[in-house]
C-alpha cells in the first residue's frame, strides 16, 4: 500500500512541477504570441536512489525540456527535479524544484524555425569535465537551413556553446 502511495505521490510531485515549469517562460516573454513557443519533442528523465542510516530510501529524478520560440529561435532549457525520502512503511519527505533559464538565439532574424534538443546521460564517461550536455538543433522553416548547437560544461564553471550551419551537398 505504501508503495502505491509513493508512486503516487511521485506522479503527482512531476505533473504540477513540470506544468509550473512550461507555463513560467509563457508569462516572461509578453511581446511574443502564445502559440510562437513550442516544447521540444525530447524531454529526457533520470533518476538515482540510495540508501541512507535508519534503512531511509531517497529516490532523486531530473528532467529537462526545452520551449522554443518558433519565430525568433530564442530558446529556454527548463528542469525539473523531485527527491523523495521514504523508509519502510511511508514517505516521509518529498522535495521539488524547477525552473527555466532563457538562452540566445540561434539565428539572427525572425522566421519560422523548428527546433529539438536532447540532453547526455547523467554524469558517466560522456561527460568528461562535468555534469553533461546537450545538443540543440533548429532549421529555417522557409528555407534549407539547418544549425546544430552543442553546448557542455568546461569544467571550470562555464559552459561552451558552439554551434555549425549544414551543408546540403
Amino acid at each position: 500500500m505504501g508503495m502505491i502511495r509513493m508512486n503516487h505521490v511521485v506522479k503527482i510531485g512531476f505533473g504540477i512541477a513540470l506544468s509550473f515549469m512550461t507555463l513560467a517562460p509563457l508569462t516572461l516573454a509578453a511581446p511574443a504570441q502564445a502559440d510562437d513557443f513550442k516544447l521540444s519533442n525530447n524531454q529526457r528523465i533520470a533518476c538515482s536512489r540510495g540508501l541512507s542510516a535508519g534503512k531511509l530510501n531517497t529516490a532523486t529524478c531530473k528532467s529537462y525540456a526545452y520551449v522554443f520560440n518558433t519565430k525568433t529561435s530564442e530558446y529556454f532549457r527548463c528542469q525539473v527535479s523531485l527527491a523523495l525520502t521514504r523508509d519502510n512503511k511511508e514517505v516521509i519527505n518529498v522535495q521539488t524544484d524547477g525552473g527555466c533559464a532563457k538562452k540566445p538565439r540561434i539565428f539572427e532574424g525572425d522566421a519560422s524555425y523548428s527546433f529539438d534538443a536532447t540532453e547526455t546521460e547523467p554524469p558517466n564517461t560522456n561527460s568528461f569535465f562535468g555534469t553533461g550536455g546537450y545538443a540543440v538543433w533548429a532549421s529555417d522553416n522557409t528555407a534549407l537551413k539547418v544549425r546544430g548547437c552543442i553546448t557542455i560544461s568546461s569544467g571550470l564553471g562555464s559552459d561552451i556553446s558552439k554551434c555549425v550551419d549544414m551543408k546540403f551537398e
